[in-house]
């Protein structure tokens, strides 16, 4: 896929020394929060995650770039849209696959699927957002080429996920793929509604001691241990994950606020 920046002027690829600086500054203090918060023990990842989420905010109003260089456009969106439907497609596969070796984790129809991953759609349009708008924009600032720029957001997204061995890996080929489609189409709904089929695809088919329950930081490191100790626990808190990316790779946001101890 090639990537003409000089055909979307509101990508900027290039900065002053000043304002080089900025974006480098921003990236560390946003990236290096989110880390404290994906590391954090409870109970303090629930300040922590408050802390992130005001910081990074405050952030992205002082230098808001605006809605077009966002991506939060209906230009380009028919045109981008195939991504979703590539994205069903893989979801389909994997289905499949896990209702073939057994592994496929069904909510118990609609209602109780929607209750479960309602919350999971909306946060992987705040991570997209974050991985495009916030961080790609920064970068594409700081790196020579497009290219590098997408490389390095994918990088930051799939490190996030660390040490997640699968989220990693999966994570860090679609980053680099959702920014190299952001930089060609500039439409940000599509990688969204795709993000929560891919994300929503690994939670039903990969079982939750393999993957964790798609854990990071020291959620996945503590996983054992919490799964022994609530190991009649429902199926939608079977799935629930720990923080990452400001808020949560977690299917609802009840598992952060309402977090068992």
């Amino acid at each position: 896929m090639s990537v003409d920046t000089s055909a979307t002027p509101e990508i900027e690829t290039s900065a002053t020394p000043r304002g080089r600086r900025r974006a480098l500054i921003e990236i560390a203090v946003a990236y290096g929060l989110i880390l404290i918060v994906i590391w954090s023990p409870r109970p303090w990842q629930r300040f922590t995650w408050m802390v992130a989420v005001i910081s990074v905010a405050a952030i992205i109003a002082l230098s808001f770039d605006g809605p077009r260089a966002m991506g939060l456009r209906a230009k380009n969106f028919f045109r981008s849209i195939w991504v979703v439907g590539v994205a069903l497609a893989l979801a389909g596969i994997a289905v499949a696959l896990a209702a073939r070796y057994h592994t496929l984790r069904s909510p118990g129809g609609a209602l109780f699927f929607f209750e479960d991953y309602w919350s999971y759609a909306l946060w992987s349009g705040v991570q997209q957002f974050l991985l495009q708008c916030f961080f790609l924009s920064r970068l594409l600032r700081l790196l020579p080429n497009a290219k590098m720029a997408a490389f390095a957001a994918a990088a930051l997204f799939a490190l996030a996920h660390l040490p997640n061995p699968i989220l990693a890996s999966l994570t860090v080929i679609w980053g680099f793929a959702a920014c190299l489609i952001f930089l060609r189409y500039r439409n940000l709904y599509p990688l969204v509604l795709a993000h929560a089929i891919l994300g929503i695809t690994i939670a039903i088919t990969i079982p939750g001691p393999v993957d964790h329950n798609m854990r990071v930081g020291l959620g996945y490191l503590t996983y054992h241990r919490g799964f022994r100790r609530h190991h009649h626990l429902s199926q939608r808190d079977q799935i629930a994950s720990t923080v990452a990316w400001v808020t949560a790779e977690a299917p609802t946001l009840r598992s952060v606020l309402h977090a068992r101890p």
